[in-house]
Formats: C-alpha cells, sequence, structure tokens
C-alpha cells in the first residue's frame, strides 16, 4: 500500500501511524535507479540497477544494486520500479503552512508599486493574517492547512517543517502548533514544528517590543513548548520590521535554557548580522540570506548551520537581490530549498517549483537544489539521522519518478512525474 492523493485527502479521524502497522511487511524496490544523496557517495549517490529495502518497521535494511541484494524471505512484498528513478522523499523544511484566510489584495497592492515593508507598516502583512488566524478555530485552521499539505505530499514531500507565528498571543500559537501536530498524527508525512512567536509585533504591544520579547521568551512557556512537545524548534525574525539582534539572543538564550534547537529568518532584507548571532547558538539553521556576507557565511559554516535558501518568496515579493550562492559555497555550507509556503510573501505549495526556481534564479546546480530538498533538508530540521538519504537505519520515505534523469526535477515547470510516494515503507 503506498500513500497516494486519495489517502491524504481521507476522513480526519484516521490515525495513519495505526493503520500502517497492520498492513506493513518486508518490501523491496528493484529495477530501480537510485539517488541516494548519501554523503558517504559522490554527488546525489547515484546507484544503477539498484534495490531498496525496508523492514516491516518501515526502516530501510538495505540500499544498494540488485546483484547484492539479500534474500528476504517468501512474504516480502517487491515492487518492480522498470526503470524508474527513487530518491528520498522530498523534505520542505520551511513553511508557515497553518494560517487564516489569505492575502491575494496585498498581491494587488504590490503590484502597483507598494513594497513588503510599506504594507507591513500600513497594518498589512503579518498583521492581517494575524486577525484572520486569532478568529479561525482549530478545525478551520486544520482543513485550510491540510489542503495545502496535500498539493506537497503529492509532489513527494514525506517531512514537512511547520512554524507557529500568526497567533503573536500564546493561546493562537499554541493552536497553530497543535494543529501542526494533529496533521503529522492523521496524515501520512512527518511533521517538524517550529515555535515563531517572535515573528511580528502584535497590535497589543505597539512600542513595547522588549514587552513582547518579555512575553515570548518566559521561562514558563519555553518548559511548556518542550515538556508538552508542542514545538521541536524556536525561531525568530531577525529584520529592521521585525526584531532587533538583541532581542533576537535573548529569544535564543530562553529557547537555549529549554533544551530547545533555534532557527532564524536573517538578512532577508538587510543585514543585522543575525545569521552569524544564529551560528553562535548552534542553530539548526539561518533562513533567507539575501543580504548575508563572507563573515556570515563563515560563521554558518563553522556552525554547521545550514543556509536555507526561499527562491519563492524572492520571487514573489520581487526581491532583485540573490542570496551570495558563491559565498555559501566557498565557504562549505550546506544549503537547502525550501518553499516558504505562507500566505504574504510566498503562496507556494510546489516544492518542485522551488527546486527550478532555486536553479534559475539563485543559479544553484541541480545537484545542489536536489541535495537540498533530501539531505541538507532533513539537517535543517535536525533529521540527518531519521530522513533525507537512502541508507540502512533510516526511515523508508521514497519518492518514485517517471524521469529520465534526476535533473529533470528542476528542469520542468508545472509538471509532476512522481510515479509512487512511500512513507515509512508503505
Amino acid at each position: 500500500m503506498h500513500a497516494s492523493t486519495d489517502s491524504i485527502s481521507s476522513g480526519h479521524g484516521e490515525r495513519v501511524e495505526q493503520g500502517l502497522r497492520a498492513v506493513r511487511q518486508v518490501r523491496i524496490w528493484r529495477n530501480a535507479r537510485l539517488a541516494s544523496m548519501d554523503a558517504a557517495l559522490p554527488g546525489l549517490g547515484v546507484i544503477e540497477k539498484g534495490a531498496v529495502m525496508a523492514d516491516a518497521a518501515g526502516r530501510i535494511v538495505f540500499v544498494g544494486t540488485e546483484a547484492d541484494l539479500p534474500a528476504a524471505g517468501a512474504r516480502a512484498e517487491v515492487i518492480d520500479c522498470a526503470g524508474r528513478w527513487i530518491t528520498p522523499g522530498l523534505i520542505d523544511c520551511h513553511t508557515h503552512l497553518v494560517f487564516g484566510g489569505d492575502r491575494a489584495h496585498e498581491f494587488e497592492m504590490r503590484l502597483g508599486g507598494a513594497s513588503y515593508e510599506e504594507i507591513a507598516r500600513a497594518g498589512g502583512g503579518i498583521l492581517s493574517t494575524v486577525r484572520a488566524t486569532r478568529a479561525a478555530s482549530a478545525d478551520a485552521l486544520f482543513t485550510s492547512a491540510d489542503r495545502r499539505l496535500a498539493a506537497l505530499m503529492a509532489e513527494g514531500v514525506t517531512s514537512i517543517e511547520i512554524k507557529s507565528g500568526y497567533g503573536l498571543e500564546i493561546d493562537t500559537e499554541l493552536r497553530q502548533l497543535a494543529v501542526a501536530r494533529r496533521l503529522g498524527r492523521e496524515r501520512p508525512v512527518t511533521v517538524r514544528t517550529t515555535f515563531l512567536g517572535a515573528h511580528a509585533l502584535p497590535p497589543e504591544f505597539a512600542g513595547q517590543t522588549d514587552g513582547y520579547i518579555d512575553l515570548v521568551t518566559s521561562p514558563a512557556l519555553m518548559r511548556r513548548l518542550a515538556d508538552e512537545n508542542l514545538a521541536d524548534a524556536v525561531d525568530v525574525f531577525c529584520e529592521g520590521i521585525g526584531f532587533s539582534p538583541e532581542q533576537s539572543r535573548r529569544v535564543f538564550e530562553a529557547a537555549t535554557a529549554a533544551g530547545l534547537p533555534v532557527k532564524i529568518h536573517a538578512e532577508q532584507l538587510s543585514n543585522l548580522h543575525g545569521a552569524a548571532l544564529a551560528a553562535s547558538f548552534g542553530a539548526l539553521s539561518a533562513d533567507h540570506l539575501e543580504h548575508l556576507d563572507a563573515a556570515g557565511a563563515q560563521a554558518l559554516a563553522k556552525a554547521g548551520t545550514v543556509a536555507v535558501l526561499l527562491p519563492g518568496a524572492f520571487y514573489f515579493i520581487r526581491e532583485t537581490r540573490v542570496p551570495p550562492v558563491d559565498l555559501l559555497r566557498a565557504a562549505g555550507v550546506a544549503m537547502a530549498v525550501a518553499t516558504d509556503c505562507n500566505p504574504g510573501s510566498s503562496p507556494l505549495t510546489s516544492l518542485l517549483l522551488a527546486l527550478n526556481m532555486a536553479s534559475t534564479l539563485f543559479r544553484m546546480t541541480p545537484e545542489e537544489a536536489l541535495l537540498g530538498v533530501t539531505r541538507h533538508a532533513a539537517k535543517a530540521l535536525g533529521l540527518q539521522a531519521e530522513a533525507g538519504m537512502l541508507k540502512a537505519g533510516l526511515w523508508c520515505d521514497l519518492a518514485i519518478w517517471e524521469i529520465e534523469r534526476p535533473a529533470e526535477l528542476c528542469y520542468r515547470m508545472g509538471f509532476n512525474p512522481l510515479w509512487r510516494r512511500v512513507w515509512r515503507g508503505a
């Protein structure tokens, strides 16, 4: 049994994990070409005439050539891939998937000449989504996010990060995180959640930025996020229209004290050296980075922090300064690619289109872009021991493609060559 768009849209009460336990068995995918993304192999880790075997628990137990495939017993299910390509399931490592309403009217304003900053300062932008999200019930948020998630899963996404950040008050922020967790329970996908309470200043705290940071960094809140398993990481928008480096530092200190990893939105509109700050806390990732300088790139490299590049936002808000991919390459920084799915600056629910944009707009090579939605995206979420490669011991998350070569996934626009999607072996 393989996850399909039909299973994605099935009843909300289904507990996917429980259902899979009843049908899992040893499975072999043979007669395939593998882009394993294994760091121990060069490039995309290509294996010709390859096979993948998963045990009944959904873990990979073999990746290699068919000639080396171990005996699996008569009860194993064998899937003939007929020469198709298999990659790890794709990973969208930066989204804001759970929100209320939309911002199509701001799209019209932007086309009329208003800048992202002007719209935000006029009370639009994030704050307009905050109003809609606060007014939405958990069920309404789930239903709208589920549709967006289905579109991503239909293109081979098997793991996804979902941020809060549209409540800007504790109850709504926690509601967003709870909805994200529900998506992970009820759909065949791995969900990592990120608390982004420091996304923008809510209207109730106008002129009191430090007071709001007091709220989102309170030890009781951070302990709750950790103890109740609501968040896997904590993020902050370090920008002139967001929060200062010193305020961002406070967020990181509070998260670290609670044992939560950190991430940052940094250097999107200006260079406040937020990426280097995040790196000093061992951040999982620093995201956007259009204005990153050489010192920032070196700091990311030293810390092993992943640079997450978001071409959808660059395209949608009509930015002209591309992220310094050459600097990141030279420094040896792992680069990931994500949709940044959100209502205001990247209403994008196609990771395949993000791959094309990363290649055409940012001049990433197809190899870099594909590693950016698999191995490097896994690292950006702290999932490198679980996903992002075809490797024994990791979850058997697969995307099987009707393509002639992996670069085709970056080349085409508006075309989905996915043949089959596999999550945890089923």
